[in-house]
């Protein structure tokens, strides 16, 4: 079991931004995918990042929010700007890559609201 750590949620306006980050104890990593859970709401895939870089969003998030790799391969961030009442959610980070199963942080909690 890979472990994976996810941090920099917190409580924003609207129009204000948050990064998120995401770090796995491994570095086989295929891809690293941010999704998030909504109260009452089924979890949704938000963006990814393969190990080649290749990078893909949900319709609702393109053109602002922004997924990179940090300074280290298993490590990756979510630049989240002009935030919306609807990005309101639980965050998690999911990890795939060799010699082990799909693994999922604990989540961290993003609020927008005035």
């Amino acid at each position: 079991q890979v472990q994976v750590v996810e941090s920099g949620g917190g409580l924003v306006q609207p129009g204000g931004s948050l990064r998120l980050s995401c770090t796995a104890s491994s570095v086989s990593i295929y891809a690293m995918t941010w999704y998030r859970q909504a109260p009452e709401k089924e979890r949704e895939l938000v963006a990814r990042i393969t190990n080649t870089d290749n990078t893909m969003y949900a319709d609702a998030v393109k053109g602002r929010f922004t997924i990179s790799r940090g300074n280290m391969k298993n490590q990756i961030h979510l630049q989240m700007t002009g935030l919306k009442p609807e990005d309101t959610a639980v965050y998690y980070c999911n990890v795939v890559g060799s010699g082990f199963v799909p693994s999922w942080g604990q989540g961290t909690q993003v609020t927008v609201s005035s």
